[in-house]
């Protein structure tokens, strides 16, 4: 009896686990070419699959697998509950994935393809573009539909579901610089990533027709890493406004003034993205651009399921309203 593995096949073959995985479940999906080379290192290993997982994957159930890369974010939470509530109307199955910030994305995504989902939902709003780019080609290559949640990109052909982050950014902007702000600084993360960046074009297209000098500083959204670094700070900068590019970085930053003996809002306007849990939490409570991100959830598992049923779509490029959510902390 052949000890070869799928391991081995897909060695030999010069393919991925996942095209072999398709060659033996789903060989319509496989180009004719490689499904023969497949099938011939098949037969002269000896490769026998395991018949039960095969019967498994065989089952008519749709199967969709989310991606993201940290369940601990409030934002990201919500974004599922919404995914979750519409997955269950249609009695998906759901399959989680993470890829952490240090993953090999490549590797990560490959085996999420062998997993054989029938759609994939990708959550991270810490991508650029050459990251929207790569992960699109892995899943266009293994014809498997896909949205992108809260992800902006300028590819007009990747089906996304998200907000104006460069109004949104704008918006907030000109509502703090209205409220009296002069020196208002823009906090944003040191990596960077498309959304963050839109945030910061709107930001910095306000403060110009203001005729005020755009100031950023990049950080981390680590609060064991940005506190340290705003405990600096006010000792050699004036500052009467800040906007963050999440809540939590603009909390830490709060906290941080007000160690310091700044008075907010009085001295102090401060606002964030995305209105979390940390913004009520706040004391006092912060103003925030309310982003959507249940609803960003089940709009992209109803996109998703029009493009897995192969259905016409009128617009893969969803874009949902935001709000400025005033409270204490302007």
């Amino acid at each position: 009896m052949s000890s070869a593995t799928i391991y081995d096949v897909a060695g030999a073959a010069g393919v991925s686990l996942a095209t072999v995985s398709r060659v033996l479940n789903n060989p319509e999906k496989v180009k004719e070419e490689t499904r023969q080379r497949v099938l011939k290192v098949i037969k002269e290993l000896g490769y026998r699959p395991n018949v039960i997982a095969r019967g498994l994957a065989s089952r008519k159930t749709t199967t969709v697998g989310v991606v993201i890369s940290d369940i601990t974010r409030a934002s990201v939470a919500q974004m599922l509950g919404g995914i979750s509530d519409i997955a269950q109307k249609y009695k998906y199955s759901i399959k989680m994935f993470a890829i952490p910030e240090d993953s090999d994305v490549l590797d990560a995504l490959q085996n999420i393809v062998a997993e054989q989902v029938d759609g994939i939902l990708y959550l991270n709003d810490e991508l650029n573009d050459k990251d929207v780019d790569l992960i699109k080609r892995m899943f266009l290559d293994n014809n498997i539909p896909f949205v992108f949640a809260n992800v902006v990109t300028n590819d007009p052909s990747v089906p996304t579901v998200s907000i104006d982050y460069y109004k949104a950014g704008y918006e907030l902007t000109k509502n703090i610089i209205e409220k009296g702000a002069k020196d208002l600084y823009f906090l944003t993360t040191a990596r960077r990533y498309s959304v963050n960046d839109k945030k910061e074009e709107g930001y910095t297209k306000a403060m110009k027709e203001s005729n005020l000098e755009p100031k950023v500083i990049r950080t981390s959204g680590d609060t064991s890493i940005n506190k340290p670094h705003f405990e600096t700070f006010f000792a050699d900068k004036n500052v009467d406004g800040a906007i963050a590019v999440r809540d939590s970085i603009a909390v830490s930053f709060m906290n941080t003034a007000l160690d310091n003996g700044k008075k907010v809002p009085s001295e102090l306007k401060v606002a964030g993205f995305q209105n979390t849990k940390y913004a009520v939490l706040a004391r006092p409570q912060l103003t925030s651009i309310d982003i959507p991100v249940y609803d960003i959830g089940a709009v992209s598992m109803r996109l998703l399921t029009k493009l897995m049923n192969n259905q016409e779509v009128e617009n893969i490029r969803v874009i949902l309203p935001h709000y400025i959510m005033e409270r204490q902390t302007t």
